[in-house]
């Protein structure tokens, strides 16, 4: 059975692009990496952190090394554009079974910083979170079973319990290699997980055929926890499409506002794309047409802060004011 096209697709209005993008690309790390992207951001201690992804190899030969020399890198900034990168990667889990660690989010809860990350293993690819006080100490708290990653943190309990968006990829139950879905579970002490509930599935969003997956962690307004998360199209005939020999996915960003009592619950969502990619460091990279939120931060003065990695290439800053925002996800238009 064909699947169905989505056709050309636009930004909310509401999303302002900084003209200082890329605010993160590989020149800027001392030890040149090929590609910075898929950053976790957030505010701690007084101060923006960014944990970012890095991929080695031959950006001229458009070549990528073996998956193995993938880190994650660390850098600081007074005002969340102009970043300081730290001479060193600030973790890795060195361990015969993991092959690599990549794609953090940030969360801080009761002055400490949570990041979740993903792990592809010689057995799966497992989700991680871990906590530190100053990035240079991690202990890893919890490591799901495969397969399962895209995991963000809500910044407090909710009822007494943590809560987690996560992506699972039940590729068995739903007829084929990628079909997969967001969901939710909760935890009494972030090291068991349960009550595990389907929050928003692929057929629920107009703009995705392929599969959709949490963004950047959730960030609590008064009428709702305002949540970004990830759409991906897919398109055979997009052929090359970047680095490889067939590229034919687009990702893009949804919003949707979750009940604040019960985020099991959808209040309302965006019934478009809220970024789409446009900007040409989102339409031309390592992968083409791609938009991959991982961090959001709401300011003092109503305006929210969205980190996304674009291309698989650099990373990126847009900008919009909470208001318009979760006027987006209660109308849905």
């Amino acid at each position: 059975m064909s699947i169905p096209i989505i056709g050309p697709l636009k930004s909310s209005p509401v999303i302002a692009r900084h003209p200082a993008n890329p605010v993160l690309t590989a020149r800027d790390v001392p030890y040149s990496p090929a590609l910075v992207f898929n950053a976790g951001v957030t505010k701690f201690q007084g101060r923006y952190v960014m944990v970012f992804r890095n991929d080695y190899g031959d950006p001229q030969k458009h070549t990528l090394l073996p998956s193995s020399t993938t880190n994650l890198g660390l850098a600081y900034s007074s005002d969340g554009i102009h970043w300081e990168v730290q001479p060193d990667p600030c973790f890795s889990l060195n361990d015969d079974e993991i092959i690599r660690t990549y794609d953090p989010r940030l969360t801080v809860m009761d002055g400490r910083c949570y990041m979740c990350f993903a792990v592809d293993t010689k057995h799966g690819v497992r989700g991680g979170i871990a906590v530190t006080d100053d990035f240079e100490k991690f202990e890893v708290l919890h490591m799901t079973a495969p397969d399962n990653r895209n995991m963000v943190l809500f910044p407090e309990k909710i009822g007494g319990k943590y809560v987690r968006l996560e992506r699972p990829f039940p590729v068995y139950s739903r007829g084929g290699k990628d079909r997969f879905d967001m969901w939710i579970s909760d935890s009494p002490d972030l090291k068991y997980w349960g009550n595990t509930d389907l929050l928003l599935a692929v057929e629920h969003v107009a703009y995705a055929n392929d599969k959709i997956g949490p963004a950047a962690p959730p960030v609590k307004t008064a009428k709702g926890w305002l949540t970004t998360f990830h759409t991906v199209d897919l398109d055979p005939s997009r052929g090359k499409n970047g680095w490889e020999n067939s590229w034919e996915k687009r990702y893009s960003a949804g919003i949707l506002l979750l009940d604040l009592e019960n985020p099991k619950k959808i209040v309302g969502m965006y019934k478009d794309p809220l970024i789409a990619p446009e900007a040409v460091y989102e339409t031309e990279g390592f992968r083409n047409d791609v938009i991959f939120p991982g961090g959001m931060i709401l300011e003092d003065d109503g305006e929210v802060k969205i980190y996304y990695g674009a291309a698989d290439t650099v990373e990126c800053l847009a900008t919009a004011q909470v208001d318009d925002l979760v006027r987006l996800c209660l109308e849905g238009k």
